[in-house]
Parts: structure tokens; C-alpha cells; sequence
């Protein structure tokens, strides 16, 4: 999980790791109240600021919310986002759709990789061997020969 992944990086930052909790909700539960993220303690106010800077707007692209990180957000918008991608390409190996593993290791190269590079470098190294692993997975499944066999004919 995210909040793991942070501890093993040695983060600290209460806040970091409160939002890493909760992040998901918003996005995740409907009709998701936020006011109840500000309620939790004293931290409350920051750590709903903090998930909604890695909270998809709704009817944005996400490829230009994720730019929009790399653009103008925070050191802890873009910590959090990264120990959350870290965590959802381990659970990859549970996803069978090669088309969405294969469009997931693309965004993560394009957009991830300049956030991981710019704010933590060990974070930056896990993700390539993520999608090197993952890449690897496709390629050994057939996936990508089918797919050039099929764009061949």
C-alpha cells in the first residue's frame, strides 16, 4: 500500500502519510464527503489539500491532470503520487488485461518518471524496474507480437 511504501522510502511527514491513506476516497467512494478528511485532527485542513492535489478533477484528462502535477505541484503532491504509482504497478500482477498494463506503463514512463527523477531517485529506479518487469511480462505473454502481427496486415 501507498502509506507502506512511504514508510519503507523514510517518510515521515505526517501529513504525507495521513493524505496516503486517504487519498482514494474521493475519487473511490461516492458522494464522498471531503469535509470529513478536515475533521480527522489538527492536520486535517493540509491533508485534504494534499489529496485534493492528486485528485483527478472530474471530466479531466488524465493526462492533463498528471501534467498538471509535474507542472505546478507540490514536493508532497508529487512524493505521494509516485509512492501510489510504485504501489499500483506492484499490483499489476493481478490485472490480465495486456492493453491496459501496456497503456499503464506508457503514462507511467511519460508522465511518472519526470516526477519520481525530479523529487526521488530511488523512487525514480523502482519505477523503471517496474516497467521493465511489466514490459517484460507482455512480451512474454505474446501480447506484443500479436500486436505487431495484427498492425502488420
Amino acid at each position: 500500500d501507498t502509506m507502506g511504501i512511504l514508510i519503507d522510502y523514510g517518510y515521515i511527514d505526517s501529513i504525507l502519510l495521513k493524505a496516503s491513506v486517504v487519498h482514494d476516497c474521493i475519487e473511490d467512494i461516492p458522494n464522498f464527503n471531503p469535509q470529513q478528511i478536515v475533521n480527522i485532527d489538527s492536520d486535517g485542513q493540509q491533508v485534504l489539500e494534499l489529496v485534493m492535489e492528486v485528485t483527478k478533477k472530474e471530466g479531466q484528462k488524465k493526462n492533463d491532470f498528471l501534467r498538471s502535477i509535474i507542472e505546478n505541484g507540490s514536493e508532497r503532491a508529487k512524493i505521494l503520487k509516485c509512492a501510489d504509482r510504485i504501489s499500483n504497478m506492484i499490483s499489476l500482477g493481478f490485472v490480465t488485461d495486456p492493453a491496459f498494463i501496456e497503456r499503464y506503463c506508457d503514462e507511467t514512463e511519460f508522465f511518472i518518471f519526470p516526477i519520481a527523477l525530479e523529487v526521488d531517485y530511488t523512487m525514480y529506479h523502482e519505477l523503471i524496474n517496474l516497467v521493465i518487469t511489466r514490459r517484460k511480462y507482455l512480451e512474454d505473454s505474446g501480447y506484443i507480437l500479436k500486436k505487431k502481427e495484427s498492425s502488420q496486415k
